[in-house]
């Protein structure tokens, strides 16, 4: 990599997320099902920081180190059926299409599609793949599913989206 600067700043920036996203698992709420953690934020701040396809890399290496069975998870859980196959699995894949979506926006020349929509539409991806694994993962009924994965973590969520924006300089 001697002498390309990008690739050298892209790979810092990945390392730096996939550090960010794990730490973010490790502060969290424990509200059953599905604890508040900063994960979300630091997949956000990816997005908005790397761009669309940049930010898959390191959301898919925590993915990965997770499945690996190191403690990357919230509270240090790891592992396919310990996380990803319980309740909070969906919210944690729905990372990767959320990323991109909030990536791919913020390339966007429009300020509203850049930060508010981009983070706003990552936002709703994680809750459809949260709830609906969570649904079918617990046997709940999806209204039950979305009462419980979603409705407790909407003001949270609009507050770490707007500080995300806020942090890149975007004013929705």
């Amino acid at each position: 990599m001697y002498g390309d600067e990008k690739r050298s700043y892209q790979v810092s920036l990945t390392a730096a997320f996939v550090a960010l996203i794990a730490v973010g698992g490790w502060v969290s709420l424990p509200i059953p099902p599905i604890p508040v953690t900063l994960q979300t934020f630091f997949v956000l701040l990816a997005a908005v920081v790397m761009g669309g396809r940049y930010a898959l890399l390191p959301v898919g290496v925590y993915l990965l180190l997770g499945i690996l069975n190191m403690p990357v998870f919230h509270n240090g859980l790891a592992g396919i059926g310990g996380v990803l196959m319980g309740p909070t699995g969906g919210y944690l894949i729905g990372f990767i299409p959320a990323v991109l979506v909030a990536g791919l926006a913020y390339e966007q020349e429009n300020r509203i599609i850049r930060a508010g929509g981009g983070i706003a539409a990552a936002t709703l991806i994680i809750y459809l793949f949260g709830i609906t694994w969570m649904s079918y993962s617990t046997g709940m009924a999806l209204a039950q599913a979305v009462l419980l994965g979603v409705v407790p973590f909407v003001a949270g969520d609009v507050l770490k989206g707007g500080i995300a924006a806020f942090i890149i300089g975007e004013r929705i």
